[in-house]
């Protein structure tokens, strides 16, 4: 997962049945699979409002992972996912979304 999600810009993101992969600028791909999210946080930069604040941290149980910014054309598609998961805190997820602080929220993460 790219350690400054900020600085990697996204050329194409696609969320399906399989899972979420998200092709960089630069030609690599950031990907992790539904039955291998491990956790979700939402990370919140204090960057807005003019540039990406907001992103959709998916972590698989590997290690592997990807960073999806909530502004990206597929977010509405993750976020329909993300909510649909077990146990996904929903109060956490607007706490989130509703802050410029500079912080992490984990909003769901997979059953142990």
């Amino acid at each position: 997962m790219s350690q400054d999600p900020a600085n990697a810009h996204s050329r194409a993101v696609r969320v399906d049945d399989t899972g979420v992969r998200r092709q960089l600028a630069d030609g690599s791909e950031e990907s992790v699979t539904w039955s291998d999210l491990s956790a979700v946080v939402i990370r919140v930069i204090p960057e807005g409002p003019w540039k990406e604040d907001v992103f959709f941290m998916l972590a698989g149980s590997d290690g592997a992972g990807t960073a999806i910014p909530s502004g990206d054309p597929a977010a509405d598609a993750l976020l329909e996912r993300l909510q649909g998961l077990p146990g996904f805190d929903h109060e956490k997820f607007v706490e989130a979304m509703t802050t410029d602080a500079d912080e992490a929220y984990v909003v769901w993460t997979a059953a142990s």
